[in-house]
């Protein structure tokens, strides 16, 4: 089971660590980590993605709310969200594939945001999910190098 842990903490050195190390000590997974500040420059949003059955999403939830610097924690399921990720990723081209990666890249979503004379640097913004089938339909061409973001998520608006 996955869940997403919204943690919103004081903006101050130090606190990243603490909460990183609440999840060392208790060999806690964590899937995917993404620290930003809020609209208050003194709170700061952990969106913490982790893994593990009922009891530990339990645990980890009420360890979080133990902390000081923490000041709130929201936790909600991934269909309960909006999830996005970024990705950029660097493709070499050649002459023969280089019309196919930009179909490709165009069916998927994704964006060229700089290129040189033999590779192209491409963006993806999208679920979890996405971001991976864009990894796997991109693979064939021969991904050089790439960086992800991690998943930042907000509950679905409700009226």
């Amino acid at each position: 089971m996955k869940r997403i842990f919204s943690v919103s903490v004081e903006n101050r050195s130090g606190v990243l660590s603490k909460i990183a190390g609440l999840f060392a000590r208790r060999c806690y997974n964590i899937d995917s980590l993404v620290v930003g500040e809020t609209e208050d420059h003194s709170v700061s949003r952990m969106t913490i993605v982790s893994s593990g059955d009922e009891q530990i999403m339990q645990q980890i939830e009420k360890q979080l709310n133990k902390k000081l610097d923490v000041i709130k924690v929201k936790t909600f399921e991934e269909q309960e969200s909006v999830c996005k990720e970024l990705m950029l990723m660097r493709v070499k081209f050649s002459p023969n594939n280089r019309k196919d990666i930009i179909e490709t890249c165009s069916i998927l979503g994704g964006k060229i945001v700089d290129m040189s004379m033999t590779y192209f640097l491409i963006q993806f913004c999208d679920s979890p999910e996405k971001i991976q089938l864009c990894i796997r339909m991109m693979l064939p061409f021969g991904i050089s190098e790439l960086a992800r973001t991690g998943t930042v998520a907000l509950t679905k608006c409700a009226d």
